[in-house]
């Protein structure tokens, strides 16, 4: 072994165990969300809303959690609707807000869940409310003889506030929490080192093509400026064709959804900057998706040379879809500067999100690029499920405040491009950094490796038999 792999090789290692200490040291999260959970009639067809906060005092930066709406007929009481709100763990204050108009509410089995951890709120608790805007509050029995709280309102604000000792929720999630953490940590190390030992066994055959890549590096690079500049060549405006459709799609979806349905974004965001934040990434993919796919196609002429690299058509692709991607992200930032949020640390975390954006395209381009060859229709398939998936990914919807069942919900973030969106808002609106989402990013990059091996893997395999075909 030469002395530059020997080196290259204690490096890798020296990143390797940084890895694994960085897993081992992290912490588990000592509050979450648990569920706020009663049943309630009501007179009238309106919203419930919480508040929450974790101060010993109330103040207007009270936390507003998800919008239930009750969807009961006017003016009847016979429907009996179980309402479930998610709040923390760490919330000392509480605010039930029941609506926006005068009417009578029946409540009764309020209880803190958090999985087989309950903790009731005796109804007595909410009648001892000192600050409420209630203009009469009883218990009293039920047809089935369960007790229920009665409340009337005569104003337009009926709300009621309650302390919160929840020590018990608390301490059950803080244990749970710990537990799990040790699993996903112990299940972190085993894949890391595990795929660091199968990709050092088989490094030749692993590293083969990232190695091709870097080594033509100049030639893609070039190929990549080639391909933007001729991509509009004849038209009138040129490249300027490549930024004028992504900035006119901003423009439709934030008339339609702004000003035609009045969507408010996620807790008073601007929704355009809210928007943006999910589609800059989506069109860089949808970009590359598409480009990529047809590159062997459309540089048929240079497959069918011996001795020309076809491994690097696809990364022409995206490099090219690259220019235009890093033009969106400087002008997203001069919105949200204009918008005045400035940029902080938490910006720089574009570039990570940007590459798992890059790793996780190329990945899937590498073996559609390939089936195309073949099966020409794929281009049509993947232009539905582009269009599917815009929608079906929480791009112009807050996944936060949809009603929809928890399974539902999880299934939807398994979604690898849920966490590449939620990691653009996180940088720029929600100040996270990424290793705070510790399960995401470990279940995005290995389902970003997998689809990268499965990739390859069909490439190579199919690889022979392109010229003959095109």
């Amino acid at each position: 072994m030469s002395k530059k792999k020997t080196i290259l090789l204690a490096v890798c290692a020296v990143l390797v165990v940084l890895l694994n200490v960085v897993i081992l040291t992290h912490k588990a999260p000592t509050d979450g969300p648990v569920e706020l959970q009663m049943k309630v009639q009501s007179d009238l067809t309106d919203q419930i809303k919480v508040y929450f906060t974790p101060n010993d005092f109330y103040n207007e930066e009270m936390t507003d959690d998800y919008t239930y709406v009750n969807q009961y007929p006017n003016g009847t009481m016979d429907e009996e609707k179980e309402v479930s709100l998610t709040i923390d763990s760490s919330a000392k204050k509480l605010r039930i807000d029941f609506g926006v108009q005068p009417g009578t509410f029946m409540v009764r089995d309020v209880k803190l869940k958090y999985r087989s951890t309950d903790l009731e709120i005796p109804l007595e608790t909410l009648m001892q409310a000192e600050n409420h805007d209630m203009a009469s509050m009883k218990i009293e029995k039920d047809a089935d003889g369960n007790e229920v709280l009665v409340m009337e309102t005569e104003n337009a604000d009926p709300y009621l506030d309650m302390d919160l000792d929840q020590s018990v929720i608390h301490d059950s999630y803080a244990a749970h929490a710990a537990k799990m953490n040790w699993i996903k940590i112990l299940t972190a190390v085993i894949l890391l080192d595990g795929a660091c030992l199968v990709l050092f066994r088989y490094r030749e055959k692993v590293l083969a093509l990232p190695i091709e890549l870097v080594q033509n590096r100049r030639l893609i690079f070039s190929l990549a400026k080639n391909d933007f500049k001729t991509k509009y060549a004849g038209s009138y405006l040129g490249i300027v064709w490549a930024f004028i459709q992504p900035i006119v799609t901003v423009l439709v979806y934030w008339f339609v959804f702004q000003v035609g349905l009045k969507s408010p974004g996620a807790n008073g965001f601007p929704f355009v900057l809210w928007m943006i934040a999910g589609l800059v990434p989506w069109f860089f993919f949808s970009d590359v998706l598409n480009a990529g796919t047809n590159a062997l196609l459309e540089y048929s002429y240079l497959v069918k040379k011996v001795v020309f690299k076809i491994s690097i058509l696809p990364m022409v692709k995206e490099i090219s879809a690259l220019f235009v991607h890093l033009f969106f992200v400087a002008f997203m930032v001069f919105l949200y500067s204009c918008y005045g949020y400035f940029p902080d640390l938490y910006f720089l975390q574009l570039l990570y999100y940007s590459f798992c954006v890059f790793v996780f395209s190329l990945g899937i381009c590498y073996a559609t690029c390939a089936i195309v060859i073949f099966f020409r229709d794929l281009s049509q398939i993947i232009s539905i499920v582009l269009q599917v998936g815009v929608w079906v990914t929480p791009i112009m919807w807050n996944i936060d405040q949809v009603s929809m069942p928890s399974f539902l919900l999880k299934l939807l973030k398994l979604n690898p491009f849920f966490y590449i969106v939620q990691g653009y808002r996180d940088s720029l609106i929600n100040k996270v950094w990424f290793f705070e989402h510790f399960d995401l990013t470990l279940y995005f990059w290995i389902v970003t490796f997998v689809l990268f091996g499965i990739g390859t893997i069909i490439f190579k395999r199919l690889k022979v038999h392109f010229a003959d075909v095109l």
